[in-house]
């Protein structure tokens, strides 16, 4: 690599770091106000692309037609984000945070649908800047012009933004309400208003670097995404809250991308390294990197000590008499269910589905609700049990039992190594650090063809003859997951658990009464990553084949929407939450092409109805009308 190719390649980075930026200090802005972690902000930043498109086609592509396109769609996007923060957002501020991101999570379904209905599957691609389409000579190298202009805009942004945050009144109000919410309250400000306001800089911010890329990419249904992944890294890197961080993350890792790409192949004591691959994942490194070292980012500040869970959960007793019949006539359908596949044949499949779905949510559920560790990267451990079942199987050619072993036991180890670094951190930032973990071995599945297959995946993942049978794997499956969470429930009920939960509700007293609160917390990832490796291997042998699917963001985002969808206080939630989200989603999908949409607005209805979780509504409804007595029973949970 020449000297003349990297510093192009460095000034190219500035132009990513622009984009980056504009979409990470709205999120940051978004949630430095209103601690809403919004899921949804890359499909505000998708609209904006979608939205230029269309109004460069009707106002035309001249350079005054171009430019006010960009602004109006950045204008619409911000509107948008008003209208969202004052119909659903603003009703549900007193729930639990995670809840709202719940919220936003069924948003994201809803606007992509959208979005598929306006402007159809296809890419595209919208017209170049009217007379920055060329391109400057620099040391013998080309480079755009356009890119070139938006790296004025990224500073530009940024230099406004510090003048409206420290020159205004209204940026003092916000820096109020980012620093103490309850006492801004307290003071008179008037929250709601400013909390809309922000929401819609903030989308407006994201809708501009949404439509400023749009003579750069195509403007495509995965962008969501793909983008929300990013913007979370540049604002945990740079500190929450932090616009300045922000700016210094989106440029530390736009850089560190370019140098991967200027020196692509690289020597390191005889062993060639690719570290143009890196740029897969490469953010995720240095924010693993960066919050090992300062937990709280570049430019954050340390978060005050608080109760790790944020939910309020009463003690938990054995079950009620009434409880343990309703298990057993559940798990007695359960049972019988096979005798109905002459009618419903898919049934049994449906079933399979929801069983792994529930020791998936059931391991995810024990970290987040009695540990208090939300996690957004759980499907690391489900990819990892499932991968090594298939590999067990493909490439050792061991027995189907053997292999369908090997998945709890990956999904330990995986929580063994990435538990060690996560429960150093808490709040966000630990949920983050998950979240760098999953896509760190997404990107080494995704890159390894000849060990896991890259993208096509491995397939011939079948289980052994005496479980070929829908019905005899079906049964398996059951066993499996009941005896999964029974297991989890009788952890829970174990002098572990008891030291786990003081753990959450108070570190400060679990420590001074000798518990080590870090240990445990370790421990409980790896015993949530065995259960969610088993989840895994059970998923392999049930679709016969693997692919990176399976350690998608996607999917732990479909672990953290049954957990919360079901109740995080209680511990039939994950079980509740998981059987219904996989239900709706087999149910709506096949009824029509938009079921996205339709899905997102039952989980934003289920949201406003039962803030609680679906499980934690019927058990405080139990405890309302069942009086003193079912007061002291109804919060144990059925075993």
């Amino acid at each position: 690599m020449t000297l003349s190719g990297l510093l192009v390649q460095m000034i190219n980075g500035l132009a990513d770091a622009s984009a980056m930026f504009l979409v990470a200090a709205g999120l940051s802005l978004i949630f430095g106000v209103t601690r809403i972690v919004n899921f949804a902000h890359g499909s505000f930043y998708m609209l904006g692309i979608f939205i230029v498109y269309t109004l460069v086609g009707l106002i035309g592509a001249s350079g005054l037609g171009f430019w006010s396109a960009v602004l109006l769609a950045a204008l619409a996007t911000g509107l948008l984000g008003a209208v969202v923060e004052i119909v659903i957002l603003r009703r549900i501020y007193r729930a639990p945070e995670l809840f709202q991101l719940l919220a936003t999570f069924a948003l994201v379904l809803v606007l992509k649908d959208a979005a598929l209905y306006v402007w159809g599957p296809e890419d595209l691609f919208a017209p170049r800047a009217p007379g920055l389409s060329g391109y400057v000579e620099l040391l013998g190298r080309r480079l755009p012009q356009y890119d070139l202009v938006l790296i004025l805009i990224g500073p530009l942004v940024f230099g406004l933004l510090w003048l409206l945050l420290n020159r205004t009144r209204w940026g003092t109000l916000i820096r109020a309400a980012t620093q103490d919410r309850e006492m801004a309250g307290a003071l008179g400000i008037n929250q709601s208003w400013l909390f809309t306001g922000v929401f819609a800089l903030g989308c407006f911010l994201a809708g501009l670097g949404g439509a400023l890329q749009g003579p750069r990419m195509p403007a495509n249904l995965a962008l969501d995404l793909e983008t929300i992944g990013n913007a979370f890294v540049v604002v945990v890197v740079g500190g929450m809250g932090s616009i300045g961080g922000a700016f210094l993350a989106a440029l530390l890792i736009a850089e560190i991308k370019a140098l991967c790409i200027a020196f692509g192949q690289v020597s390191f004591a005889g062993i060639e390294v690719s570290l143009s691959k890196l740029t897969l994942v490469v953010e995720f490194l240095v924010m693993a990197a960066i919050l090992v070292v300062r937990p709280w980012g570049l430019l954050g500040r340390p978060q005050p000590q608080v109760r790790a869970g944020a939910f309020d959960e009463t003690p938990l007793h054995p079950a009620a008499p009434w409880q343990r019949r309703l298990v057993w006539g559940g798990l007695a359908l359960l049972l019988a269910a096979p005798v109905l596949a002459p009618v419903f044949p898919y049934l049994t499949v449906l079933l399979v589905e929801i069983l792994i779905a529930i020791l998936f949510a059931a391991s995810l559920h024990f970290i987040m609700g009695p540990g208090g560790m939300a996690s957004f990267g759980h499907a690391a451990y489900f990819g990892l049990g499932a991968y090594a079942a298939a590999l067990v199987l493909l490439r050792l050619h061991a027995p189907m039992e053997l292999a369908l072993l090997a998945g709890p036991l990956a999904g330990a180890l995986g929580a063994l190594l990435f538990g060690w670094f996560c429960v150093r951190l808490s709040g966000v930032y630990l949920a983050m650090l998950t979240l760098a973990f999953a896509q760190i071995v997404w990107a080494i599945v995704f890159q390894w063809d000849e060990m896991t297959g890259g993208s096509n995946g491995l397939i011939g993942v079948w289980p052994a003859p005496w479980l070929a049978s829908p019905t005899a794997y079906y049964y398996l499956a059951l066993g499996f997951s009941a005896a999964g969470v029974w297991l989890l429930r009788r952890v829970l009920f174990s002098p572990f658990g008891y030291a786990m939960r003081a753990g959450r509700d108070s570190p400060l007293r679990a420590d001074a009464i000798g518990i080590d609160v870090k240990r445990m917390q370790w421990l409980a990832f790896v015993i949530a990553g065995a259960f969610c490796g088993m989840a895994g291997s059970l998923f392999a042998f049930s679709k016969g084949s693997i692919s990176t699917e399976a350690i998608s963001i996607a999917r732990s985002v479909d672990g953290l929407v049954m957990v919360m969808l079901g109740g995080v206080q209680t511990l039939a939630g994950p079980v509740v939450g998981a059987a219904a989200f996989t239900w709706l989603q087999d149910l709506i999908a096949r009824e029509t092409d938009y079921w996205r949409a339709l899905l997102g607005v039952t989980i934003l209805a289920l949201v406003l109805l039962f803030p609680a979780g679906i499980a934690g509504y019927f058990g405080q409804l139990a405890q309302r009308f069942g009086g003193p007595a079912a007061d002291k029973r109804s919060s144990g949970e059925a075993p």
